[in-house]
């Protein structure tokens, strides 16, 4: 199997002895192993690195495993299986309750946790896949740079504002699916409480939009590019 297709585990205990032991087994399993010895390092991996799974031990100094748990969990749907020497009925509730997959007492056999790793990577949704959009968009006359947020009208840049930029980014980033109004409001960032009400953010959408059409159709009265989605939203249709 190829490195980039082993599923990649970070393996967090303060134990360096048990930390050093579970890598080498892991590893010998087939696994790519990551590890850290307490959840200040591992938040600094997972800012950095995607995982298939997290082992965790609860208990350990500082950051709980529970804690952690449950911040990952605030952003995060990676798996996770807890490791800790309390195996009573309300640790364990505890930990499902903070967003755990499974709870592995200690002490435990090692073919134990690889079984339980295997079930849970089997249960694992497999990753949408992510369709790979060109480089360059084509709109009209235009050429949308994705990478470097560029718009070009042959060899002229075409200037757009900090919020046309914003706008025009997020359509080339989803072409041909109709993005709500709402959506648009909450992309903008834009502060509910400063700015009045959603119907008002939605009208000043409406008017970025106008303006946006200006720039990238031919005839902004009849938008062939920059499209509105009748109760739906806006849509944008590249050649």
């Amino acid at each position: 199997m190829s490195e980039d297709l082993k599923p990649h585990l970070l393996v967090v205990d303060d134990d360096d002895r048990i930390r050093s032991l579970l890598q080498k087994y892991l590893l010998r399993q087939g696994f790519l192993v990551s590890t850290a010895r307490d959840a200040m390092q591992a938040r600094r991996l997972l800012s950095g690195l995607s995982f298939d799974l997290i082992v965790l031990d609860v208990m350990m100094p500082g950051e709980d495993g529970i804690t952690l748990t449950r911040a990952i969990r605030e952003t995060d749907t990676t798996p996770i299986l807890l490791l800790t020497a309390r195996g009573e009925a309300e640790d364990r509730i505890s930990g499902f309750e903070a967003g755990a997959d499974d709870y592995l007492p200690k002490p435990f056999e090692p073919r134990e946790l690889l079984l339980r790793i295997n079930a849970i990577l089997r249960r694992a949704p497999a990753p949408d896949p992510t369709p790979v959009l060109p480089q360059i968009l084509v709109i009209g006359a235009l050429r949308y740079d994705i990478e470097r947020g560029e718009l070009r009208r042959g060899d002229a840049p075409v200037r757009l504002t900090q919020t046309e930029a914003t706008l025009m980014r997020l359509f080339c980033q989803h072409p041909g699916e109709v993005i709500s109004r709402e959506a648009l409001v909450d992309h903008l960032g834009r502060d509910r409480a400063a700015h009045g009400a959603a119907v008002g953010q939605e009208r000043a959408v409406d008017v970025q939009i106008t303006r946006l059409r200006r720039k990238i159709e031919a005839d902004p009265k009849s938008p062939r590019h920059l499209q509105t989605v009748r109760g739906a939203g806006y849509m944008l249709v590249t050649d």
